[in-house]
């Protein structure tokens, strides 16, 4: 989910000539993988967990931001703004418990980043996803990031099919019409390649997973945060799971989630099917910014005889705000253990948590 909502810059309300996102929307691949300029804000957000041969782990996010600043390009220079590019990257070495982090804010310019269906390629400077067969079956991407500590490269290849979460083609966020996305999953990402880390290489393999998501004003004026996550079980399902955060300490009831099959079938789940809950005694509390993360998590789906819980090898992983675009907020690996129909399960995935440190704001931080 990221991304339901953009940490970019997100208006606080509808943006005047742009489209909402609405039921029925007619999805098309390998169209709907690049971009959407009729609406706002879009991401395209990678995590995965990786490993060595000799087991050493590491997890990884790259994530691409497109958000609209006008409706229309000022003119026929380069340098006009219609939109701007935000991307993050972050590498949670386990083994070494460090977490390295990145950023960098683009307009397109004379090819500085955007987004290409015709050459298949989403760009910001040196960090870039390659499409190298963007029909599926195949569906196969490079990923290539260059930082100053750590570089990755990753093939990733789906197991699975895209999903399309929500119900009748959107992702409903909050009451009201058009407070939605359309969001789409590669939940089961065969990855392999190498990183580089102070100079050291790693051969990496492990599972990634990819959402895409587009849309206008997908936020209730009462959300203060939400808590999402993604986990890859062993028995070749997946779930995707949001809490959306109220002022007043409860859920909304637009939280929601998505469970996968071994197959690929998806099957929606209102959040009256889920129990997402913290555990007791998980807090970690950031030095940077004073926030204070619940890093245990209790998962329970009764409907699918499922017992869960999640966990993380690393406290610190905290993504801080330092181009005051957007909101600080917690996104690192996870593991999963419990029970499924009876039978012990395990699982890796990630988990993000916003509002924190502070309630979400909806617009550019001042």
């Amino acid at each position: 989910m990221k991304r339901a909502f953009c940490i970019v810059m997100m208006a606080a309300t509808a943006a005047l000539g742009f489209d909402a996102a609405r039921p029925g929307y007619d999805y098309q691949f390998p169209r709907d993988h690049f971009s959407h300029p009729n609406f706002e804000t879009e991401w395209w957000y990678y995590t995965g967990n990786l490993h060595t041969r000799q087991g050493r782990r590491f997890g990884f996010e790259l994530t691409f931001f497109r958000y609209a600043v006008r409706e229309e390009s000022a003119g026929d220079s380069p340098w006009n703004i219609r939109d701007l590019y935000l991307a993050h990257l972050t590498l949670s070495d386990i083994e070494s418990q460090r977490f390295h982090k990145t950023d960098r804010l683009n307009r397109a310019g004379p090819g500085l980043a955007g987004v290409d269906a015709e050459k298949a390629l989403i760009w910001n400077g040196n960090w870039r996803v390659q499409w190298l067969e963007p029909a599926m079956p195949k569906g196969t991407q490079r990923l290539t990031a260059y930082a100053d500590e750590f570089s990755l490269e990753l093939d990733l290849s789906p197991l699975k099919p895209p999903v399309i979460h929500g119900a009748d083609g959107i992702s409903q966020k909050a009451a009201g019409e058009g407070k939605a996305s359309h969001y789409i999953s590669f939940t089961r990402l065969a990855a392999s390649g190498s990183l580089v880390l102070r100079s050291e290489t790693f051969d990496v393999k492990g599972l990634a997973w990819m959402d895409h998501e587009f849309s206008t004003d997908s936020l209730g004026a009462e959300q203060i945060g939400w808590d999402w996550m993604s986990i890859q079980l062993d028995d070749d399902s997946e779930l995707m799971l949001y809490r959306m955060r109220r002022s007043d300490g409860t859920a909304d009831p637009h939280s929601s989630g998505t469970y996968i099959d071994a197959d690929g079938r998806a099957r929606h789940l209102a959040w009256s099917e889920i129990q997402m809950t913290p555990g007791a005694g998980s807090d970690w509390k950031s030095p940077t910014t004073g926030g204070v993360y619940p890093l245990t998590w209790k998962v329970e789906i009764p409907g699918l005889d499922l017992d869960l819980t999640g966990a993380t090898d690393l406290d610190d992983q905290e993504v801080v705000s330092e181009r005051r675009v957007g909101p600080s907020y917690w996104e690192g690996a996870m593991n999963f253990s419990g029970q499924k129909a009876g039978k012990p399960i395990t699982g890796a995935g990630y988990l993000e948590m916003t509002g924190y440190d502070k309630p979400l704001e909806l617009g550019p931080e001042e």
